[in-house]
């Protein structure tokens, strides 16, 4: 019997859609970067674009204005999706449904730390570092980190969706049937919600506080 495909609120598609073109396009053009600049760890025959930090950047930037809606969407709204003190104590049901599950939350919830960290790392880099050679610098190693985090995280969070809800999940995203009651006039009354979970709301304090540092920061960066 073939899975019924889940319905996917059109907040969720829009936002998660968004978030994950951008994300892509980051990462490809953030190991661009690198192939341009870097190439200590090796290198692929990509061609030479001179304003490639340009466009990273610009990725980067429409992302970190996009991410603070779809963290709170997450934590708020779809926090049944994100890692909560019982997700832990699930991990020790080893093999069963509800432990693959619980490393699907597990997965989402590195995809928002890891998105986080790397809004947070690339905002503290300058331009003028990479083409003067200025490689070793510690927000530049910092944000190589972040990308392979990044790409890391992309990579299990999609295994994991294909591992618990399969394909029909993944073609849920891309659904663009929509219900009455999955309107705009109701899509921000989910984000008035407060949980009790103390995981969940240290997480949400996290990300949320990271963003915000994202946009702080770099006011600071006179270096």
């Amino acid at each position: 019997m073939p899975q019924a495909q889940p319905y996917q609120p059109v907040l969720l598609r829009l936002l998660h859609g968004a978030a994950a073109l951008l994300i892509i396009l980051a990462l490809i053009t953030g190991f661009w970067v690198y192939n341009t600049y870097d190439q200590r760890w090796g290198n692929l025959p990509l061609p030479r674009l001179g304003d490639i930090q340009g466009i990273h950047g610009t990725i980067a930037l429409t992302f970190l204005l996009l991410f603070p809606m779809f963290a709170l969407y997450s934590f708020r709204i779809g926090y049944r999706r994100l890692v909560q003190t019982q997700s832990i104590n699930q991990l020790a049901r080893l093999g069963q449904p509800i432990w693959w599950i619980s490393l699907q939350h597990c997965a989402n919830t590195l995809m928002l730390l890891a998105a986080t960290f790397s809004v947070i790392t690339g905002r503290m880099m300058k331009e003028e570092w990479l083409p003067a050679g200025d490689v070793n610098r510690a927000w530049y190693i910092a944000h190589l980190m972040a990308w392979a985090c990044l790409f890391v995280s992309l990579a299990l969070h999609v295994l994991m969706g294909i591992k618990v809800g399969g394909t029909p999940l993944l073609l849920s995203m891309f659904n663009w049937k929509r219900r009455q009651s999955d309107t705009p006039r109701f899509w921000l009354q989910g984000f008035q919600k407060q949980h009790s979970d103390a995981l969940l709301k240290s997480l949400e304090i996290i990300v949320i506080g990271g963003i915000g540092l994202a946009f702080v920061l770099p006011l600071f960066n006179l270096a």
